[in-house]
């Protein structure tokens, strides 16, 4: 498989957006008191930083489109969100944020949401590459 720049760069993008998305979900779910109506204790400042390694990471992320597969774009996306999801649930919030493996500290709704959120992450890339998909 050869790889070219515009593909390498167009994944990375599709992962941005898609961190863009997710940020913008994660913030208003959290805005609007939707997380905490489910019990869940996730609801973020939307702030530079915070967005910015959301945006970053997710064009990392994003180089799994890279991969061949035979899936479309966006179930390759759901497929690749257990990715994150995975660091997240079981790295991210047990080790770095102190809340327990599943961050169940936050909520037992918390591994539901993670997984939902990073979902929007794949479907948003996968989304993007199918449109600018080259015939």
């Amino acid at each position: 498989m050869k790889l070219s720049l515009q593909k390498i760069s167009l994944t990375f993008v599709a992962g941005c957006l898609g961190g863009l998305l997710n940020a913008l979900v994660v913030w208003a779910f959290g805005a609007l008191g939707l997380t905490g109506a489910l019990g869940v204790q996730l609801a973020p400042a939307f702030t530079a930083p915070w967005l910015y390694q959301r945006l970053v990471w997710g064009g990392i992320w994003g180089w799994l489109f890279l991969l061949p597969m035979g899936l479309s774009y966006p179930l390759r996306g759901l497929l690749y969100s257990l990715g994150p999801s995975c660091v997240t649930l079981f790295v991210l919030l047990p080790y770095q944020a102190q809340k327990g493996v599943l961050g169940w500290q936050l909520g037992y709704l918390t591994p539901v949401l993670v997984l939902f959120y990073n979902g929007v992450w794949g479907v948003v890339a996968g989304w993007w590459l199918t449109l600018t998909q080259r015939d």
